[in-house]
């Protein structure tokens, strides 16, 4: 039986018909995918860019069920998340990423640091630590120390936080000799309570000889030595930070006269407090200097001098603290009218937040941020 060509000739058209309309098919499927993808993304951009993250996240989920496989809209979806508070959602998105076999080496690393911020957002520091400590070595390394560093001072974790320190200010994160001091000052904080003040002393004088011109170490060493009944030793300390660090000497005015009076070096102390006071009026230099004259000069002197130079309410109650009115009844009721409303001007402010506290912090209680309280009150800002 001989084969009939016809049939085959008559095939081929059929065949390319049948190729071409699937083709069509495929293609119309394809476009209107790459339709849906890109309109769920751009709007959510748009309610993004129009602050309203609600439908911007009902959009990227949009988005993300009709491309699961792309990563930006889930690093997008997973952003928006850890934004409004939502860090558990955010960690499942961030999660599932890292579990893609897809996923390149640097969005790897992307996700990695995605999911260290979110566990660090959350408060969950542990488990931030351990997720920013796998980023060593990768484009976020500067970025992830950081991060533990911050871990590890809200921790008190002294000893890893200098650490890290080291590793900072061997890059190009600049000198972080400063906040090193201040670690060994809290450790020193923490042996002196414990009752090792031999430990306390060695960490004081190490935390000078790494910032020999911070204003902490010498003023917690002179303190120290003063409790030890060191007098000598903590007047020469005391010496030495008016020389290295003058603007801090309103911290340790009370410190030094006490001091001067108890070694015998009065006329020495008197002479760095008005040398001081000469730079740089203050109402704390002012009251060192009228306990070192102990009456040689009247105090009312000394803040009628100050509240010339400034506008002091303080310096105002304090002499009229030493003068005598009339009437002793007036002078009671206003007495207590000036000492309520100087309050809140003895206080200290933190530059950064605006915490105020009747005492000077080197760390701030709100904001956690290093030296950020001036070394003057709040009424001589």
């Amino acid at each position: 039986m001989e084969f009939d060509f016809t049939w085959v000739l008559l095939g081929f058209p059929i065949a390319f018909t049948l190729g071409w309309l699937a083709s069509r098919l495929d293609l119309r499927q394809l476009r209107i995918e790459n339709r849906q993808a890109p309109k769920a993304y751009f709007k959510g951009l748009n309610f993004l860019l129009n602050e309203q993250q609600d439908q911007a996240i009902d959009a990227f989920i949009e988005a993300v069920q009709n491309d699961p496989d792309t990563s930006e809209l889930h690093f997008a979806l997973g952003n928006l998340f850890r934004r409004r508070g939502e860090y558990e959602r955010a960690v499942r998105v961030h999660e599932h990423l890292m579990s893609r076999g897809d996923l390149t080496q640097p969005e790897r690393e992307r996700a990695q640091h995605a999911l260290a911020l979110d566990f660090l957002k959350a408060g969950l520091l542990d488990r931030a630590e351990a997720a920013l400590r796998k980023l060593e070595g990768t484009p976020f390394e500067e970025e992830a120390r950081l991060a533990l560093l911050s871990i590890y001072e809200r921790s008190r974790d002294w000893a890893n936080a200098t650490e890290i320190a080291n590793r900072l200010g061997s890059s190009s994160q600049g000198s972080f000799n400063a906040r090193q001091a201040h670690y060994l000052c809290e450790q020193a904080s923490a042996s002196a309570a414990a009752g090792d003040t031999r430990m306390a002393l060695n960490l004081l004088k190490q935390a000078v000889s790494v910032a020999p011109a911070s204003a902490r170490p010498l003023l917690d060493l002179a303190k120290l030595q003063n409790q030890l009944g060191e007098v000598q030793e903590a007047f020469q300390t005391l010496r030495t930070l008016a020389d290295k660090a003058p603007q801090a000497l309103p911290l340790a005015a009370s410190l030094m006269a006490n001091v001067g009076l108890s070694c015998g070096k009065q006329a020495d102390a008197l002479a760095l407090l008005e040398s001081g006071y000469a730079l740089a009026p203050s109402i704390d230099l002012i009251d060192a200097i009228v306990k070192l004259q102990q009456g040689a000069v009247p105090a009312r002197h000394w803040y009628v001098t100050h509240m010339e130079r400034e506008t002091s309410l303080v310096a105002a109650s304090k002499w009229i603290a030493g003068e005598k009115l009339e009437d002793e009844h007036h002078h009671t009721l206003v007495q207590r009218a000036m000492d309520q409303a100087t309050k809140p001007l003895m206080r200290y402010r933190c530059a950064a937040c605006g915490f105020e506290a009747t005492q000077h912090f080197w760390h701030c209680p709100g904001c956690q941020a290093w030296d950020s309280y001036p070394v003057r009150r709040i009424e001589e800002l």
